[in-house]
């Protein structure tokens, strides 16, 4: 299929570069949107078309990528809506927009689409979470294998993508702003900067292959570093004393109540 990207923000363009790394399609299969096209310049220069003019990109496409802002979506989605038809398959990652949502705004019995990625897949390593509607085995493996190509992929039910919303795409910054944690730590401790924040980057993205190749659970591998008596066990114990995993989870839950209740 040939894609149109509608909105070509931070997330627009790390899904065109993603997919440009993965090679998945040609950069002349796929169209990205932006009013300011100058920003896209790098795209460009890869060979995708760049335009501002998004029922020019529905034309030419048949899988309809929308990644423009919440507020934005509706009024975007009834300019295109005349050029959408049956061989379009939609595709959203707008938060808080539903399933149900998009095809009210579509007006069209179409394969729609929604999908949560987050920053990483820029660099092939997102964590997307995809639910869908009136979408038939085709098209759903298409879209699957769209973001497989991408980084890892979870088909859920459309109910809990503000969850995964939450887990996955805040997660991000969550887990950065822990690391930039770890890092002030190592520099009090005597690392300079630089070196402080290659242990703390490598050591978390270590952290997370060893559960994701081998399938174990967080607190098992933590056994195997937390010694009797010894320096980690101490320094969790004064961590979770500190709040450590409470504040987490009640962060989780906050940013969740603010998708939901607004």
């Amino acid at each position: 299929m040939k894609i149109a990207i509608i909105g070509g923000g931070n997330l627009g363009t790390a899904i065109a570069e993603g997919l440009l790394k993965s090679k998945f399609c040609k950069p002349a299969d796929i169209t990205i949107t932006k009013r300011n096209t100058g920003t896209l310049k790098a795209l460009a220069d890869k060979g995708v078309t760049v335009t501002s003019n998004n029922n020019e990109a529905v034309k030419k496409s048949e899988l309809v990528l929308l990644a423009v802002k919440p507020f934005q979506v509706a009024e975007v989605v009834a300019g295109i809506k005349k050029d959408i038809n049956t061989k379009h398959v939609l595709v959203s990652v707008i938060t808080g927009v539903s399933l149900a949502d998009l095809v009210v705004m579509a007006k069209k019995k179409i394969a729609v689409f929604r999908a949560m990625p987050n920053t990483a897949i820029a660099i092939q390593e997102s964590m997307t979470c995809i639910s869908h509607e009136n979408a038939a085995t085709a098209q759903i493996d298409f879209v699957k294998g769209l973001f497989e190509t991408v980084g890892k992929v979870v088909m859920i039910e459309d109910k809990l993508m503000d969850a995964a919303t939450v887990l996955g795409a805040c997660g991000t910054a969550y887990a950065m702003r822990y690391i930039r944690a770890n890092i002030q730590g190592g520099i009090e401790i005597g690392f300079s900067s630089t070196v402080a924040a290659l242990i703390a980057a490598q050591t978390v993205k270590g952290a997370a292959e060893l559960l994701l190749q081998k399938g174990t659970h967080p607190e098992q591998e933590i056994d195997k570093v937390t010694t009797p008596k010894g320096c980690t066990i101490a320094g969790l114990n004064e961590m979770e004393h500190q709040g450590f995993s409470s504040s987490l989870i009640k962060g989780i839950a906050t940013s969740y109540n603010k998708i939901v209740k607004g």
